[in-house]
């Protein structure tokens, strides 16, 4: 610093007066030179005052020292300075006369050995040297910069610290002016050299001078962060900070509203709280724009910090609530409702004093009303995990009390899930701000929430799914007894006549798919789980809950679908109807919740847990089999609908194939008798009834598709009854029909039967009897003929 600056560089005040330090601050050689000079007490008392003036005059003789030693270096310095100027001038000059020789020699030929001499060799030698020594001038012009810029720092850190008495922002002009002139400057210095340091990142050898430098700034810092802190710490509590809390009254539910000093102050009050909050904020911008250099240099990320001031504001209250909460550590809803009540009632104020404050430190990314949710729900959080959470983890281990563990650790989840919907309500900004990046990835509503303390804690969260699952599946067994757990609300139970222009294949509702009750009670219990921790921060934390929780309760739920298909049995010689319509509704039961779980993995919560799920797996997106959350679950439901429609079928053929048995063989045996006989023109000329044998058949393939048209879901009806149609066909032309040419009249008969069946469900049935159709025609021909 110059020597008009109102405090010298490192030297104490001679108004002050010193006091004796500690034993245990004083060094071993300290100690050995004050006994060798003071031995007994009246060497105290003669020597002290000679020892202490020998002391001052060297001192002096040092310091005198010093100023010659720096005088003498900035001497130097200009003087090499204005070497390396006049050897830069030879050298332009010695390049202009080598380009004018070389333009000469180009004239007159090749140049002499001597030039070349000159070129190749003394030349570069002698370029590395002026690089060399404008290397060093270069280091030695940015080492007295930055020594310039670190002493004005620790100059005015110095001054500031000495001049400060009672509040660091106060009234009184003259004191604040200045105090707050002395801030100012230290903080103009610390830009400075951020600048500069910022160019030291060119070059990279210097990195011992960054060091030295980072190092002296730090411990400049650390003292100036301290004293901003006391004095910001002390005007809060000058202030009124913090607010009383009633207990009794937030017991008995009564107390509209808690006192905000911050709304109450006013003036000079209100001034000085201004200037020490922007002095807080000033001092963590460039804490947090060095760290941010620091760690990119060693290629780490930075996550954003809370704002201080708001931290400052928060800390004192936590004490008090604190407080409060350890009595109420067996009724956790009066804690949830202290915590929202102080949230609640100090955020306008914090919002309308703060956020003003925040916009003139020119700090646009941060939101005082956020700041202040995001605190108080850390400080909720954090006192769940050290004095609740902590000691149900524990007690969840003793199988005696596990059943009361899981009651007041759903209870809890429940109140946090309550607490975070409030909260949700406050907040109009994005709280993700003040999220690390490993956090605010993927999160679906970008808010933060109490579940914050299970990111932390991965024991913890393996412990909820676990709960959440068995709850989940204590509910599903409850409402299976039910009687009405698989009964189906169907609107087209009482239509007799099924109108095909009107069928609509777009299902959407339970009622749509023909699902049974216990469906919508599966996918309700699972939806249930994702919504309690749709506001966990940390995506990775709830798609391990997710997978632990709801995707295993699913697969809990198909079993039983599949356990529920096995019991039942449907034989081909004995189908029982209420087998088909029991198995009809476990089939729609999983299509209904395969197209619910399709809508899922459509939304943008699903989405992002996917992609991060196959970021962590090292998939990529052409490298996953299945882009959607719950693939692996879709494709089971698919696999299981589609088998047990394929049994119905099967069912279904075997059962016409055998009650056909009789009329196929009386066909045959017609043939037979009809073989050689000259009136068969008067056979085809008779009005024929249906073959009383393929009654049956018939009767009993229209009543089973009645049934299960009323049953299944009209996609898988019409997949089942053309299905149906196709074996039909199948087996008629393999059932050795197409030669029996005299008993043709018959058999076209019969299949006008056996078409109508399939009338209500199309318009042209024998569309879909292609083969037979063909050997109709085929016996129309050879009859013809004949």
């Amino acid at each position: 610093m110059e020597a008009s600056s109102p405090c010298p560089r490192r030297s104490a005040t001679a108004s002050q007066v010193p006091s004796l330090p500690k034993h245990t601050d004083i060094s071993k050689d300290q100690l050995s030179f004050l006994n060798q000079q003071f031995r007994t007490q009246e060497d105290v008392l003669n020597k002290a005052p000679h020892l202490l003036t020998a002391l001052h005059s060297h001192c002096s003789d040092l310091t005198s020292h010093l100023l010659d030693f720096q005088t003498t270096l900035n001497r130097r310095t200009v003087s090499w300075i204005c070497r390396s100027f006049s050897a830069k001038t030879a050298l332009h000059n010695l390049n202009l006369s080598l380009q004018n020789l070389s333009l000469l020699t180009s004239q007159r030929g090749s140049g002499s050995k001597k030039l070349q001499r000159v070129l190749g060799t003394e030349l570069p030698g002698l370029s590395k040297e002026v690089l060399r020594i404008e290397t060093i001038r270069s280091y030695l012009e940015t080492t007295l910069q930055l020594e310039a810029l670190v002493g004005d720092l620790e100059d005015a850190v110095l001054c500031f610290v000495n001049s400060h008495s009672g509040k660091m922002f106060s009234a009184n002009p003259s004191d604040s002016g200045t105090k707050q002139e002395k801030f100012l400057q230290a903080i103009k210095a610390l830009n400075d050299l951020e600048v500069l340091i910022d160019l030291l990142k060119l070059r990279p050898q210097w990195h011992h001078l960054l060091k030295s430098v980072d190092t002296r700034v730090d411990k400049s810092l650390v003292i100036l962060r301290r004293q901003v802190f006391a004095d910001h710490r002390a005007l809060l509590a000058s202030l009124g900070w913090p607010p009383k809390l009633s207990a009794s009254q937030i017991e008995r539910e009564k107390f509209s509203g808690l006192p905000n000093p911050l709304v109450l102050i006013q003036g000079d009050e209100r001034k000085s709280y201004s200037n020490s909050f922007l002095a807080l904020c000033a001092v963590q911008h460039l804490q947090t724009r060095r760290e941010k250099r620091q760690l990119n240099l060693l290629g780490q990320n930075v996550c954003k910090e809370q704002l201080w001031a708001i931290d400052e504001l928060v800390s004192p209250i936590a004490s008090r609530l604190e407080y409060h909460f350890s009595k109420w550590v067996d009724q956790p809803e009066l804690i949830f409702a202290l915590a929202y009540k102080t949230t609640r009632d100090f955020i306008v104020g914090v919002d309308d004093v703060l956020q003003p404050l925040i916009d003139r430190a020119r700090l646009g990314s941060y939101s005082a009303k956020e700041a202040w949710v995001y605190a108080m729900v850390q400080l909720l959080s954090e006192f769940l995990e050290k004095r609740i959470f902590s000691a149900l983890a524990e007690r969840y281990k003793e199988k005696e009390i596990k059943s009361e563990v899981i009651e007041s650790w759903l209870h809890l989840i429940d109140l946090i899930v309550v607490f975070d919907k409030q909260l949700q309500s406050l907040g109009s900004s994005e709280i993700s701000l003040f999220l690390g990046e490993s956090e605010r990835v993927g999160s679906p509503s970008g808010s933060i929430s109490v579940l914050m303390l299970f990111c932390k804690r991965p024991d913890w969260l393996k412990i909820w799914a676990k709960i959440e699952l068995e709850n989940g599946c204590k509910k599903l067994k409850t409402d299976l007894k039910h009687e009405r757990a698989w009964l189906v609300d169907d609107k087209y139970k009482d239509e007799l006549h099924f109108d095909t222009k009107s069928e609509h294949f777009l299902l959407l509702t339970r009622i749509d798919y023909r699902a049974p009750l216990i469906a919508e009670s599966a996918l309700g219990i699972t939806w249930e789980m994702v919504e309690r921790c749709q506001t966990m921060p940390a995506t990775s934390a709830r798609i391990q809950f997710v997978r632990s929780s709801a995707v295993r309760f699913l697969w809990y739920f198909f079993k039983e679908l599949l356990l529920r298909c096995k019991r039942t049995e449907i034989l081909p010689d004995n189908s029982d109807d209420d087998a088909l319509v029991r198995v009809s509704g476990s089939i729609n039961a999983a299509k209904y919740v395969e197209s619910k779980l399709r809508q899922w993995s459509d939304d943008v919560n699903f989405l992002e847990m996917k992609v991060a799920e196959n970021d962590t797996s090292g998939l990529g997106k052409d490298e996953s089999t299945d882009s959607s959350f719950f693939g692996e679950e879709i494709k089971i439901l698919a696999e299981l609908a589609t088998n047990w429609l394929m049994e119905i079928i099967s069912v279904l053929l075997r059962q016409f194939e055998t009650l056909s048995r009789a009329f196929v063989q009386k066909l045959k045996h017609d043939e037979q008798q009809l073989e050689g006989s000259t009136h068969v023109e008067v056979s085809a000329a008779m009005d024929l009834s249906i073959s009383v044998e393929f009654i049956e058949p018939l009767d009993v393939l229209r009543s089973h598709l009645v049934l299960l048209r009323m049953s299944l879901n009209p996609k898988d009806f019409l997949d089942l009854w053309r299905c149906v149609a196709e074996g039909l066909d199948h087996f008629i032309s393999c059932s050795g029909i197409e030669s029996l040419d005299n008993v043709s009249s018959q058999f076209e008969t019969d299949m006008q039967a056996l078409f109508s069946v399939f009338q209500p469900f199309c318009v042209r049935p024998d569309a879909f009897f292609p083969c037979t159709r063909e050997i109709i025609k085929q016996l129309k021909m050879n009859m013809g003929r004949r």
